[in-house]
């Protein structure tokens, strides 16, 4: 497995019942399994492509006993009899993610832990945690392949866990620990908004609330950057 998902698989709790959404090749719960970290997984995924793929590899592991797949959308194949207490989401983007989460939290699922990796949205995702009386208890930040990646676990509690607008856009573990990773992501994203800025106001009808928004996130970052 690669750096993304064995971080990923650290943050899964020894003999946690895991379900894997948006599975693809379920590499994550046959490592789980196999290295006897967890005793059975859901392999879960909208696709039947990568499903078959997942279901050859789970074969070929050995492992079809302990992992079961099952195609759907999102949350949908989880069932409260599944008595699943440890949901990995990784691989999508945040506002797909939340949708997902919400949809399942409408119909009473309230998982005990997550472990979320969106590539993209990353602050929509905290905020819902924060909404959700989830507290965020791990988070890395980590680059591989050319890619940045955010990785969020949270545990549910009875209270709500108030996140700073920082904590929310940046993650509270993340901007305390500042690794060599996060100054190159947010480099890179101030690049991206200080370019966006000056398109927006080259453009003809200026959309004033989306300039003080890039406005106030480069203020943000830049604060962050400079505030070794």
């Amino acid at each position: 497995m690669n750096l993304r998902l064995n971080t990923l698989a650290k943050m899964v709790d020894p003999d946690s019942k895991v379900a894997d959404i948006g599975t693809d090749h379920a590499y994550l719960p046959i490592e789980l399994v196999k290295s006897g970290k967890i005793k059975f997984a859901i392999a879960s995924d909208v696709a039947e492509g990568p499903l078959e793929n997942a279901k050859s590899d789970i074969a070929e592991a050995g492992l079809s006993d302990q992992i079961e797949t099952r195609l759907g959308n999102g949350l949908e194949t989880i069932t409260h009899q599944d008595q699943v207490d440890t949901v990995v989401i990784a691989g999508m983007g945040g506002k797909l993610m939340v949708d997902i989460l919400d949809t399942a939290w409408s119909k009473d699922f309230q998982f005990k832990n997550l472990v979320l990796e969106p590539n993209i949205g990353e602050a929509g995702v905290r905020n819902w945690l924060m909404m959700h009386n989830y507290q965020i208890v791990v988070e890395k930040l980590i680059e591989e392949a050319g890619h940045t990646y955010e990785l969020i676990k949270a545990g549910l509690t009875s209270d709500k866990h108030d996140l700073t607008e920082k904590e929310i856009l940046f993650g509270p573990f993340i901007m305390r620990e500042k690794n060599p990773v996060f100054y190159q992501k947010w480099q890179g994203q101030l690049q991206y908004y200080e370019k966006l800025l000056q398109n927006l106001n080259k453009a003809r009808k200026k959309d004033e609330d989306r300039i003080n928004e890039v406005e106030h996130n480069i203020q943000l970052i830049k604060e962050e950057l400079s505030d070794d």
